[in-house]
């Protein structure tokens, strides 16, 4: 039998190896405190003289083995590449955070290659250790594959909650947070569970936040009383709360609201098609007019009248709070049926329609857009980014661009059908194109320029992801989205003195007043205006 220091659940513990023998089984099970680990397959007991002495006159032939990680010496710091220290290059320390797996393990080509196996597996630079999902499974494989190298095995019991400072908290393994959200949604933070996750994706709009490691789902009655119920069946304790702060919007109705919940249908979809509006305006039209009809589900849509659709108006604005947008939207989406699909006279419900708030887009200076690049080590990344910057282009236009729309000759790139069913010619940056070039080289892009591992179109969430990444590691603290690399083309081609009729062109606008905008947030003139209050003696 070996006996070893180990850490277990944050306590320090004696892990007992020995191979299977009933005998030495029952002569275990008599010592006090004594635990079998089913995910570890080992044995341990508390790490007390009194406990190692017992253990000692069971199994007077016991070795025990003394070089350990000292009491309090930080794993990351306990196994370091190329440490020569004697006994301990072949020993491995896996730490188990939530849905993240932490090995520390000498350097070993074998390991490294069944760590990098592993799909998702990465080397973290600044801990000198490996990190791996932590997958069904993936425990118990890095288990088998280190049989009698670990050293120690610790698993927390305790799981970080995304948030501020002053929200920080932490929920126990068998325990999981539901917390109603003012804008009508569950959120779900827990240890990895696959029944529950399962639960999760069987639910209408269910969403996974990568960010926070967190799953939303619509709120409503019945879906909290599901979800606890599987809960419970997983002997797991629900801890439920409700955000606080300004008076609650009332939520979207839902499938599970009420009980004819009525799809949009399928002649709305269809003449929206057969006008050629977008695949985007399709898609929220129709769940926009399927909100309407929902909401007055006892009547037949040619029933409701106008001041009916006034009434829903202000329940959306009064109750829903939604956005200006938002409220434009719907009353599209609710004109397109009586008006298009109807054939009736065109209506004014009397509903006034909200200005549009005029707000200045946020932009970076050249500098920051620079450090953003520069900060980005993928090919395919650098080359999306710098694609959107350098064109002009809106996340749309990025997505539909084939590879036969670069055109390296003429030193531009033609966009096709962008918003309002307009093609376009915009800038080629020769910085871009290169890169470009290596970039097609290296992942081989059969139609479209940028595609997917599995080919197709590449997703529009991913760029946002790129983009967030970017500007995280680049420090940029104002409030920035992938749209704004097209503001930014704007503004630095109108600072460095292009005309704003070549402007509007190159980004597409219909109106010469949508570019004028960024007349109102260019620096170029400031340096020359004298501020009155410097003109004042003031002394």
């Amino acid at each position: 039998m070996k006996a070893s220091k180990t850490v277990i659940g944050n306590e320090e513990r004696i892990r007992l190896d020995f191979p299977f023998d009933r005998e030495v089984i029952r002569k275990v099970r008599t010592i006090p405190g004594v635990t079998y680990s089913a995910i570890g397959k080992i044995w341990h007991v508390p790490y007390t003289p009194e406990v190692f002495a017992q253990v000692k006159r069971l199994f007077p032939d016991v070795d025990y083995q003394g070089k350990q990680v000292r009491k309090g010496t930080p794993v990351s710091e306990s196994v370091r590449p190329g440490s020569s220290e004697p006994g301990i290059q072949e020993n491995v320390d896996i730490e188990v955070l939530g849905r993240t797996i932490i090995v520390h393990l000498p350097k070993s080509q074998p390991d490294i290659r069944f760590i990098r196996s592993i799909r998702y597996s990465r080397w973290d630079k600044k801990q000198f250790c490996w990190i791996v999902p932590n997958y069904p499974g993936t425990l118990d494989l890095l288990l088998e594959y280190f049989q009698g190298r670990i050293r120690n095995l610790t698993e927390h019991e305790f799981l970080e909650v995304p948030g501020s400072t002053e929200e920080e908290r932490r929920i126990r393994k068998d325990e999981v947070l539901i917390v109603r959200t003012l804008s009508g949604r569950l959120r779900l933070t827990f240890v990895h569970n696959l029944t529950l996750i399962r639960c999760i994706k069987a639910l209408p709009y269910h969403r996974w936040d990568t960010q926070s490691k967190r799953w939303t789902v619509p709120y409503s009655v019945k879906i909290l009383e599901e979800l606890r119920s599987v809960i419970e069946k997983e002997y797991l304790r629900v801890i439920y709360e409700e955000e606080t702060g300004q008076k609650e919007k009332a939520p979207r109705i839902s499938p599970h609201d009420i009980e004819n919940y009525r799809r949009c249908p399928p002649e709305y979809r269809r003449k929206l098609i057969e006008l050629r509006y977008s695949d985007n305006t399709v898609r929220t039209y129709c769940s926009l007019f399927e909100e309407f009809m929902n909401y007055y589900s006892e009547y037949d849509p040619q029933q409701i009248d106008e001041q009916m659709i006034i009434r829903f108006m202000q329940y959306l604005v009064i109750d829903r709070k939604v956005s200006l947008s938002y409220q434009n939207q719907s009353i599209n989406a609710i004109k397109f049926y009586y008006e298009r699909l109807l054939g009736e006279s065109r209506k004014i419900y009397l509903v006034e329609r909200p200005r549009r708030e005029r707000k200045l887009p946020v932009v970076l200076n050249e500098e920051e857009v620079a450090r953003v690049i520069r900060g980005i080590d993928n090919l395919k990344h650098k080359a999306i980014i710098m694609m959107i910057y350098s064109s002009g282009l809106r996340l749309s236009e990025l997505l539909n661009l084939r590879i036969k729309d670069i055109d390296s000759t003429r030193m531009q790139v033609f966009v096709r059908q962008s918003k309002g069913r307009k093609d376009r010619y915009t800038l080629l940056s020769k910085k871009v194109l290169p890169l470009l070039r290596a970039y097609i080289r290296e992942y081989r892009p059969k139609e479209w320029l940028f595609e997917g591992m599995k080919g197709g179109q590449y997703s529009g969430g991913s760029v946002q992801a790129i983009a967030r990444a970017a500007y995280r590691k680049a420090g940029i603290r104002k409030h920035v989205t992938v749209h704004t690399l097209r503001h930014c083309f704007g503004t630095h081609l109108l600072e460095n003195g292009t005309d704003l009729r070549y402007i509007q062109a190159l980004m597409g606008h219909e109106s010469s007043k949508t570019t004028e905008v960024y007349t109102h947030i260019t620096t170029k003139g400031f340096n020359q205006i004298v501020n009155p209050m410097d003109k004042l003696e003031l002394e």
